[in-house]
């Protein structure tokens, strides 16, 4: 897997929510006039600012995207169930689940339900963050 694509209204505050938890920003910009994005994505006259992260160990990516033009639609409540259709969550692979947890608050992240332990292998939790977003936490054991 090379990225996933988060399209998000508050550009800024979904990167640092990202940065606290670990990735790191390769670049942001815009997007404007570029003909081959607009025919890859299937949209005309596109202006956007993307920006994307790594993971720390440099094999995954999350792209965010904010849309100036066309202006971005919601097709789901903001703060929708984890049993929504579609992609509801990535999750993460984290040292210390509390501590995340603990800095991933003060960027308005909540937790979905609780944190669990599975057997005596990860500790578990969903946190939702900026703009309604899931992103699930594990902490390996042992």
């Amino acid at each position: 897997m090379d990225n996933v694509l988060i399209v998000v209204d508050d550009l800024d505050a979904v990167i640092a929510f990202f940065v606290e938890l670990g990735m790191e920003l390769e670049g942001k910009g815009p997007l404007e006039g570029e003909r081959w994005a607009e025919r890859v994505i299937g949209l005309d006259d596109v202006r956007q600012d993307v920006a994307m992260l790594r993971t720390p160990d440099g094999h995954g990516r999350v792209e965010l995207a904010k849309f100036h033009r066309p202006e971005a639609i919601s097709t789901e409540p903001k703060d929708a169930p984890v049993n929504t259709l579609g992609i509801r969550r990535i999750m993460f692979a984290v040292d210390d689940i509390e501590d995340v947890v603990t800095r991933l608050r003060a960027h308005g992240a909540e937790l979905v339900g609780e944190l669990e332990q599975y057997q005596d292998s990860y500790r578990l939790c969903y946190v939702r963050g900026p703009e309604g977003l899931i992103v699930g936490l594990a902490e390996q054991l042992g």
